[in-house]
Parts: C-alpha cells; sequence; structure tokens
C-alpha cells in the first residue's frame, strides 16, 4: 500500500512539473495538438500509478517525451507560418460587413445556435451587433464590435469615424508575412521604409508589424514599446 501511495505521489509531482514546463495556457486555450498531447498524458500519467508492475521509469519517459514532442510542434509553429498554419489551423471569420458567411460556418461544423451561443458569451445579444467575428484557432470567438455597438460609442458623442477595421499581421516575430503583404499592396522595401523611419534596422528586430485597412499600423520591436503610425494606403480595399 505505501508503495503505491509513494508512487502516486512522486507521479504526481513529476507530472505537475511537466505540465508547468509546457505553459500556462487554460484548458480552453489549448490548441488542437496541445488538447491531444494532454488528453493522452492523463491516461498515461494513471498506469503507473494503479499498476505496480509497471516500472516507475517506464512511466515517466512517455511523460517527458510527450512535453518534448509538445515544446518541438510549438517550436516549430513559431519558426514557419506554413507549419504554424498545418499544426494550429488559421482563424475563421464567421461573421463579416455582410453578415455570416455561411461557407466558412459549415466548414467549421457550427450551427447558427452555436454561433448564437458564442456571441453571447461575448456579451453580443444580436448578429447585426458584430462587425466581426473569428473563431480563433483554439476554439474560442473573437468579437469586433460595429462601431455604434461599443460600450462608449462614436456615434453617442456624434463623432464620425470610419467603420471598424480588421488588422493584418505584416510581420510576426521578425518574419514577413507574403500572403498578408500581398493582400495589402505593399512592397517589402516600402516596409523597410516604414521600419527605417522608426530606427528599426532590422526586420528581425520586429516582434509584430501590423495594419487595418485605414492605413493605422501597430509596431513593436522586441522588448520595446509598441507605437501607432499612420500611412497614406490605398490597398485596405483588398480584405
Amino acid at each position: 500500500m505505501f508503495t503505491i501511495v509513494l508512487r502516486v505521489i512522486i507521479i504526481f509531482l513529476i507530472v505537475l512539473i511537466l505540465v508547468r514546463l509546457m505553459g500556462k495556457r487554460q484548458l480552453g486555450e489549448l490548441q488542437p495538438f496541445e488538447l491531444v498531447i494532454m488528453l493522452i498524458f492523463a491516461d498515461i500519467a494513471t498506469i503507473p500509478m494503479t499498476d505496480s508492475s509497471v516500472p516507475l521509469l517506464l512511466g515517466v519517459i512517455p511523460l517527458i517525451t510527450l512535453v518534448l514532442l509538445q515544446y518541438l510542434l510549438s517550436l516549430m509553429s513559431r519558426k514557419s507560418i506554413f507549419l504554424q498554419k498545418l499544426i494550429n489551423g488559421r482563424p475563421v471569420i464567421v461573421i463579416g460587413p455582410n453578415g455570416i458567411i455561411y461557407q466558412n460556418l459549415k466548414s467549421l461544423n457550427m450551427s447558427l445556435d452555436d454561433l448564437q451561443e458564442a456571441l453571447r458569451g461575448c456579451n453580443v445579444s444580436n448578429f447585426d451587433e458584430v462587425q466581426y467575428a473569428i473563431v480563433e484557432t483554439n476554439g474560442k470567438m473573437s468579437i469586433i464590435l460595429k462601431k455604434e455597438n461599443c460600450p462608449i460609442t462614436l456615434k453617442d458623442m456624434k463623432i464620425h469615424s470610419e467603420e471598424s477595421a480588421l488588422p493584418l499581421i505584416l510581420i510576426d516575430d521578425g518574419r514577413i508575412n507574403k500572403q498578408n503583404l500581398s493582400l495589402t499592396l505593399l512592397t517589402i522595401d516600402k516596409i523597410k521604409e516604414i521600419l527605417n523611419n522608426n530606427n528599426i534596422k532590422s526586420i528581425k528586430q520586429v516582434l509584430v508589424m501590423n495594419i487595418d485597412n485605414n492605413g493605422k499600423i501597430y509596431l513593436q520591436t522586441k522588448n520595446k514599446k509598441g507605437m501607432v503610425i499612420n500611412i497614406k494606403f490605398d490597398g485596405g480595399k483588398n480584405w
């Protein structure tokens, strides 16, 4: 009996350490491959706890292997945009400026009831309040409200403003997203010019750079404070 209790305590402590090493995401924020690893993780951990005939080491090695696999896949997805989309998938817009995008909803196997439930979870009561609704790669929904439905609205203050825009990421952790860049009609030379004008010598220094279809750019280098830049921009009609 004492042996079983001791094995449970050891496995529990090992699992606790390994889960902490895997990161601080909540269960609802896990990427699909991370959720699969966690489910297998839990199943494997119970075997050496309940079966004393299984050597403790043989129970620990698969757990460590899964943690290394999770770290490797996370590293690969950070280094390659293609692998990031392959491993994690991509966000899907289910509501746009023209309303519900039925084909995208169908591709996610979501019903209108599912969509309405997700909107209620974002404190939105009706479809017409939403400018964009995006199902993220972890399954959560993000909402961009129409300007007149924001908590403190510009409409109430009688201030004219352009409609809410969906930004595109141009630079992700030192890497240019060429697909998004082509949508904006900007060139790499233009990107470098913007960086040089803000004393940034290399694309590798940039943590994130995105642009909305009104020409507003959010730019942040690694370990530095972010900045907002506005440029004259004619490519915002492409998305």
